[in-house]
């Protein structure tokens, strides 16, 4: 059967971009970037985002495109006979599955407060935020598991189309209504009183913050958010790598996706900063920034319910468009390796992941009392096994398939990644995938587990 394709360039990127714009752009960068310092951080991401991530992208991109398959597949059609690189394919699959069982009880928090905002909940008198957010923790029933439910199955629906039909259309207008969102959403931010405070402390690098953090904590904390802000290792870019065309160079491709992932995570931080600073908030609040403090500074503003209804809108599409990605993935492992058809694979996945993310639910109620790795809850055990050991154990095991003797070899993967018209990859990196990128990648893996 005929690969699919996409239908267009700007489809490719999009939905690519969209699989890496995520919850870890809107939300995780901007209480990152307040807990480090403010400007020094955003300069390391940046670099790191240069010198780590997007050669790991071309590399996962190379591995779809030169074989047109899926993970398994992928590295079977590609890897000397007899060697078993293809076994981590269906660790990268297991990642995904894994990533899933949590990722959509979050993507359900943002619908839940776009509904809320969008019906007025946070206008009662005396409203309190932080309870808000406890009463919806604690309804796994009537709240968290109807709107995991809804993210599923919707997504799983849009994904049972053909690529072009389903996924493609789906993203493009969604990533379009994204970006009008985030400028929308900038360009108020930059209206409020005492905005170019936050402003400051967002981007002028700033010797005292660093000082008062550490350097030493600043950079390992943009290496590791310039890493896994592009969900690299669990091969779900690599699936979009074997719909593309050879039109372009992957390092062309790559940086657009780079590009459009940074714009989107620094846009965030212009929207939030901003904000935090107008209404006296503390930028460095943690996780609890988006849910608690947002909402607060939202009930504050003139007109904080259309404006706080807009944010949750850009955030539900943001964590949506990267599980319908994922999603894109899981399927098209299931119609390549067991030969079923999409709409099949669709609906079978549909329902082992609805199974599967019932513990995420319940986690915060009624198995609340459940403590799996280090101490930590459901959530946060399933997300330290996806981001701290199959991301980067995966990314390495991409790097040293694509630049080793005994993987498919850096002269294969630099003509791949160099087909097309665009920026090519000069030979003279081979020594630095070869000898630099993993000690680089390994440090990252090493921190994730002592830390």
């Amino acid at each position: 059967m005929q690969r699919e394709k996409f239908g267009s360039r700007l489809g490719f990127i999009l939905v690519s971009a969209g699989c890496a714009i995520g919850i870890g752009n809107v939300w995780k960068f901007p209480y990152v970037t307040g807990a480090n310092g403010g400007g020094f951080f955003v300069l390391f991401y940046l670099l790191f985002l240069v010198i780590m991530g997007l050669p790991v992208l071309t590399m996962e991109l190379a591995v779809g495109r030169a074989s047109r398959k899926s993970a398994v597949l992928g590295y079977k059609a590609l890897e000397k006979e007899g060697s078993k690189w293809h076994i981590h394919g269906w660790f990268a699959i297991a990642g995904c599955y894994l990533l899933m069982m949590y990722y959509t009880t979050v993507s359900g928090w943002m619908l839940s407060y776009f509904i809320k905002f969008l019906i007025g909940t946070f206008e009662a008198p005396g409203i309190d935020t932080s309870a808000v957010f406890g009463g919806m923790l604690a309804n796994p029933k009537n709240e968290m598991g109807i709107f995991m439910a809804i993210t599923v199955i919707l997504g799983f629906f849009v994904c049972s189309f053909k690529l072009q039909s389903g996924l493609e259309r789906i993203t493009k207008w969604m990533m379009l209504g994204l970006l009008a969102l985030i400028l929308i959403l900038v360009v108020h931010s930059m209206t409020l009183e005492n905005a170019l405070e936050g402003l400051k402390f967002y981007l002028m690098p700033n010797k005292a913050n660093v000082q008062q953090v550490g350097i030493g904590k600043v950079i390992t904390a943009a290496m590791n958010q310039s890493f896994f802000t592009l969900s690299l290792g669990v091969a779900a870019m690599e699936i979009f790598g074997s719909y593309m065309s050879k039109e372009k160079t992957l390092a062309t491709e790559a940086a657009w996706i780079c590009g459009l992932d940074t714009f989107v995570a620094i846009c965030s931080g212009l929207i939030i900063f901003p904000a935090c600073f107008a209404f006296g908030v503390q930028p460095d609040a943690g996780p609890s920034l988006i849910f608690q403090t947002l909402p607060r500074v939202f009930i504050s503003m003139q007109g904080g319910r259309i404006w706080g209804t807009l944010f949750f809108l850009f955030m539900t599409f943001a964590s949506f468009s990267t599980v319908i990605a994922v999603f894109e993935n899981i399927i098209t492992a299931s119609t390549d390796n067991f030969g079923w058809s999409r709409k099949k694979a669709a609906i079978i996945n549909c329902i082992v992941i609805l199974i599967a993310s019932i513990p995420c639910v319940l986690g915060y109620n009624i198995w609340s009392g459940v403590h799996l790795i280090g101490g930590r809850d459901i959530l946060d055990s399933e997300d330290f096994i996806v981001s701290n050991l199959l991301l980067p154990i995966g990314s390495l095991v991409y790097l040293l398939f694509c630049t080793t003797k005994w993987g498919w070899g850096f002269d294969q993967y630099l003509e791949e990644a160099n087909t097309g018209t665009g920026w090519k990859l000069p030979r003279w990196l081979r020594h630095y995938f070869r000898f630099v990128l993993p000690i680089l990648i390994l440090v990252i893996l090493i921190q994730g587990l002592i830390g």
